[in-house]
């Protein structure tokens, strides 16, 4: 008989402990679930507000596009950006912010953009065109020693079959020609040319070799 009652409380124990773990699992099931469910409703708010903002930074622009809608379009990003941290579109908002800033020769805003870009995470197509957007700000200052620079870390680790690639040796080409680094540029021209041999550029490019080997030093 004592047995009995002892192998009766062992399997009520055994079954007790079954269904703890059980709701346990359950639980966290449901808490899983919560958080999923959370965070797919946060990513689309965030790309809703994102496809209104890129619209408004479209028409923003188009040239002849007022102040009133570049500040509007730039508010509209910068409202995704601040309400929306956790969206993975992020990175874009940030770069075309930063498209829109640029545009209205707010250069220094739109730096800051492109690295926030970065900062958040952008990849691939994103990731270069933030990164050659901060060479062009650096540019458009006339400061192209950090133009130059800005314009190798973007060209860092792609090769000549690689997006951005012909254009980005043009844009440190062009950068170390206007700042008065001749012999610099005439060796990034020629490696373009050696690079990209099919490059529809190139008659442009022979132009640029040929005038620069003429100007005196």
């Amino acid at each position: 008989m004592l047995d009995t009652l002892r192998a009766f409380f062992a399997d009520s124990r055994l079954a007790r402990w079954g269904l703890l773990a059980g709701g346990a699992l359950l639980v966290l099931a449901l808490v899983g679930f919560g958080g999923w469910t959370w965070y797919q409703s946060q990513q689309g708010q965030g790309a809703a507000a994102l496809a209104a903002a890129v619209e408004l930074a479209q028409k923003a622009l188009v040239p002849g596009a007022t102040p009133e809608l570049r500040a509007q379009a730039a508010q509209a990003l910068e409202a995704v950006i601040a309400q929306h941290p956790r969206y993975a579109g992020l990175p874009e908002a940030a770069y075309r912010l930063g498209n829109v800033r640029y545009d209205a020769r707010e250069y220094a805003a739109a730096r800051g953009a492109y690295q926030v870009a970065l900062a958040k995470g952008a990849t691939a197509a994103i990731r270069l065109l933030a990164a050659s957007g901060i060479g062009y700000t650096w540019e458009a200052e006339k400061d192209y020693a950090k133009a130059q620079t800005a314009f190798e870390a973007a060209l860092a680790g792609l090769g000549p079959k690689d997006f951005l690639y012909e254009g980005l040796l043009l844009d440190i080409a062009r950068t170390q020609e206007f700042g008065g680094r001749r012999d610099a540029a005439l060796e990034t021209y020629r490696r373009l040319l050696n690079d990209v041999p099919d490059s529809r550029r190139a008659d442009d490019i022979r132009t640029r070799i040929a005038s620069q080997q003429s100007t005196p030093k």
